[in-house]
């Protein structure tokens, strides 16, 4: 994905000097705690991240997806300090945007996978373990620009399989995803189904979810599109899908980067959740507005964004699904940017009413230094609190840690003024 600087130099320098030197912020339930548990590195274009155990010492890692640069493994403490590992992932540089992890070869330790774009090269490392990965890259198929990734079993065999979601912003090949099926006589070895499997589809993808959307037990595919519409593919059980995508009430043409699935309102049904842009850091087009499809109940998902999230004018390239105040209801923390301009901006948190209403609690919620041009975000608990943490990615930024904040104990709800 082409993008701007944005800021001039010396501002960036401050952002850059603010992040190394400023004591950590805190909020009631959020420490900002990058100055002391990140490498500082405020111009690396960290767009992605996962977290999962790679060394077998009970914690959560940190892998990071790098845009034209080296993708990299934090090492955790298992207090939420991250130590970098150079070189865990080679030394080439590539433009990965999304990274994803599972046991790929039924070896019983967490593979790595990232997808690139301008380049085209898609890489996947097999872990021992120990902390400690081989590249076997040279299964995946080369030559698309990948911009999405999503890894569940979608046919059934008790193996992960791959989907790959791409754009042609070069016009010098195709849009069309990749559904890579796990050889069940090879483990970790992948068959291109795509053009068997997979309905024909030009409109370049940004983001991919699998999970059962119609409640029969496979995994279905929701697809975030650069051009509209998003789509929603159902799958037949056996890795065969099929488009149903008019069953989205899609309102007004998006531009989407993330697309996230929640129960936003507690009938035990899955609800859609779109981060969009205007345009990717150019004039003003498309309303950027983040967008919430709720389930009827009879397999269609309807507009409901007005009334029940934050109106906004920025652009998101992702966020997070969290129950930040821990009610048992999932909140939403949002990475936001001006645009035009490519400006950064202070992450936003949304509070959920438990019936799907939301309430922008940014102020109280996350540390006034967690400002950036945050991008796709990883969850998990890196502290062992039993809470989830959150690791925020940037585009030539400082790439932010939220961990929480272990002084709260249960409280009561934030009730904004007037409410």
């Amino acid at each position: 994905m082409t993008k701007a600087f944005g800021r001039s130099l010396a501002a960036l320098c401050a952002l850059a000097a603010g992040s190394a030197h400023a004591q950590s912020a805190a909020s009631p339930e959020y420490i900002d705690a990058t100055r002391i548990n990140v490498p500082i590195a405020p111009w690396l274009h960290a767009l992605d991240a996962v977290f999962v155990d790679v060394d077998g010492d009970g914690d959560l890692d940190v892998v990071v997806a790098v845009e034209y640069g080296v993708n990299r493994l934090y090492l955790n403490d298992g207090h939420g300090t991250l130590t970098w590992v150079e070189g865990a992932f080679g030394y080439e540089r590539h433009d990965s945007e999304h990274v994803d992890s599972a046991d790929l070869d039924g070896d019983g330790f967490e593979d790595i996978v990232f997808v690139s774009e301008d380049d085209g090269v898609h890489q996947l490392f097999l872990g021992d373990g120990k902390g400690r990965f081989t590249d076997a890259s040279d299964r995946l198929p080369k030559g698309s620009e990948g911009n999405a990734l999503a890894i569940g079993d979608v046919n059934g065999d008790g193996l992960p399989d791959i989907v790959i979601g791409n754009t042609n912003e070069k016009g010098t090949g195709s849009a069309q995803n990749f559904l890579l099926l796990n050889d069940p006589d090879r483990p970790g070895h992948f068959i291109d189904v795509s053009a068997t499997h997979l309905p024909q589809s030009e409109l370049g993808t940004q983001g991919i979810v699998l999970t059962d959307m119609d409640g029969d037990g496979d995994l279905d595919m929701l697809i975030a599109n650069q051009d509209p519409p998003n789509q929603l593919f159902l799958n037949d059980g056996t890795g065969r899908f099929s488009d149903a995508s008019d069953r989205l009430d899609i309102t007004v043409p998006m531009m989407t980067r993330e697309v996230h699935v929640l129960d936003a309102n507690a009938d035990g049904l899955p609800d859609i959740l779109y981060f969009n842009l205007t345009s990717n850091n150019r004039r003003w087009d498309k309303d950027p507005q983040t967008r919430l499809l709720i389930n009827d109940g009879k397999g269609r998902w309807l507009d409901r964004t007005d009334g029940n999230l934050p109106e906004h004018r920025f652009s998101s390239w992702g966020g997070e699904v969290v129950d930040f105040n821990h009610d048992g209801a999932p909140d939403i923390v949002v990475s936001a940017i001006q645009i035009p301009g490519h400006v950064p901006l202070q992450v936003r948190a949304w509070q959920n009413d438990g019936k799907g209403r939301f309430t922008d609690v940014t102020l109280p919620m996350i540390p006034s230094d967690t400002v950036g041009r945050s991008w796709s975000m990883g969850k998990g608990d890196l502290d062992g609190d039993g809470k989830d943490d959150l690791f925020i990615g940037q585009w030539g930024t400082q790439a932010r840690l939220l961990l929480t904040n272990k002084s709260t104990v249960k409280r009561p709800r934030f009730i904004p003024l007037g409410k």
